[in-house]
């Protein structure tokens, strides 16, 4: 299934169903080895401390725009409504806002309040950049203006959802007298809307979070898929409630607690599954011949290299356009991850630039020095001194004296055959 690319594969089926099925098995692969689990796990305990202030925050700016009231009538008519815990939170809402305010949101307990937001947004953000093997997060700057504009983007969501239901209902009404009739569609067009708004949230969550450039249509797939699971586990959880508040004997009220808890793991775990399957989907081709990469070896690795090189080399002195990575794999149908490890490694060396055209954000190639003294030897001794050399601190006089025998000899470009090991 990885010993070849995709474009070796016959017919946009074929191609698509390999796709799919590297998909999954990338999907379960990172599932067990990046412990999605546990990390939802944690992401579970995080929002149960930050809740309460992410709602203080969602309703501090749902007033300032005159629509609280129409917040808490959708979190009435969400799982959370099913739970009866709505009018706990909100009195612990308000109370938390009673004690951060003096007049005006001022002072320590707008810090900590924001501190508690922000917190657990960067939690989410850290664990979204492991998902896609991001190392550095955001700018502080970059941070908090993302995660303001989450904060804003919620209330106006709410609020565009309960707009577009007041229209469905007044349509339907208009148009039908029919009341049965008209319940079905009503509700047929609220929940058709409920899931379109959770797409749209899902789908741009997985293209702002992470510290990288996430393709639309690798977030898309899974926004759709990860928002229509979410959805599917509200009205499960909600029937589990329903079916507990009849027949529970052990927990009683208490019922609606752990249920709320795995409610909060589970939607965790969904949102990581997404993430990560968008991971796969926008770097499929990553792992094709990963296995043999691996075990490439060093005279395999240089002969791709200098193929690459003598292609952009030519089609420089062609004055033809430079070729992204893509471009330079899909003629020979070489792994994607392969070419740009050896691009990298000649930018890294100074044989090769990154162009980026004005039109354009893939990056192109070209050669960074004259073509005319790109000789295979200056290559090949170039990657030779790649990277940190003479580190070692406490070597034997012995070792120096071996070392600065070898590099004469590399200098003076002898053969191997040339020379025995034990002369140098």
């Amino acid at each position: 299934m990885w010993r070849r690319t995709t474009t070796e594969y016959d017919g946009f089926f074929q191609r698509l169903g390999y796709v799919i099925i590297r998909t999954i098995v990338l999907v379960v692969r990172g599932f067990s080895n990046k412990n999605l689990n546990d990390t939802a796990k944690s992401l579970t305990y995080s929002l149960i401390f930050a809740i309460v202030p992410i709602l203080a925050m969602i309703l501090a700016v749902a007033k300032g725009f005159g629509v609280a009231d129409v917040i808490e009538k959708q979190l009435n008519a969400s799982f959370l409504g099913e739970t009866n815990m709505v009018p706990t939170i909100m009195a612990m809402v308000q109370r938390y806002l009673d004690t951060a305010q003096g007049g005006v949101f001022i002072g320590i307990g707008i810090l900590i309040l924001l501190w508690a937001v922000y917190s657990f947004f960067q939690s989410v953000e850290t664990a979204f950049n492991r998902i896609w093997n991001v190392r550095n997060s955001r700018s502080i700057l970059r941070q908090a203006t993302t995660y303001i504009a989450i904060v804003v983007l919620i209330p106006v969501l709410i609020v565009c959802s309960a707009g577009i239901n007041i229209l469905v209902h007044t349509t339907v009404e208009g148009i039908l007298h029919n009341n049965e009739l008209h319940m079905f569609l009503h509700t047929s067009g609220v929940k058709t809307l409920q899931f379109f708004i959770c797409w749209l949230l899902f789908t741009w969550m997985y293209m702002a979070i992470p510290n990288t450039k996430v393709k639309f249509l690798s977030a898309l797939i899974p926004g759709i898929l990860m928002g229509t699971l979410f959805q599917l586990l509200q009205m499960l959880s909600v029937y589990v409630i329903a079916m507990l508040s009849r027949t529970s004997i052990v927990y009683g009220a208490f019922a609606t607690i752990p249920i709320l808890m795995t409610w909060l793991q589970y939607t965790s775990l969904l949102i990581l599954i997404g993430a990560e399957m968008s991971y796969a989907i926008q770097n499929n081709e990553e792992f094709e011949y990963e296995h043999d990469l691996s075990r490439m070896s060093r005279r395999y690795k240089d002969f791709v290299m200098l193929y690459l090189l003598s292609v952009i080399i030519k089609r420089f002195e062609a004055d033809e356009p430079p070729l992204t990575a893509h471009e330079l794999a899909v003629p020979d149908n070489l792994p994607i991850r392969l070419v740009n490890q050896l691009l990298s490694r000649m930018v890294e060396t100074g044989i090769l630039r990154e162009v980026y055209a004005e039109d354009e954000e893939e990056r192109t190639y070209q050669p960074a020095l004259d073509t005319h003294k790109i000789s295979v030897g200056m290559v090949i001794g170039r990657i030779d001194k790649q990277g940190t050399e003479e580190f070692l601190q406490a070597v034997s006089p012995q070792m120096h004296k071996f070392w600065q025998s070898y590099l004469r000899m590399k200098d003076a470009h002898k053969t191997l055959d040339a020379v025995l090991v034990k002369e140098l």
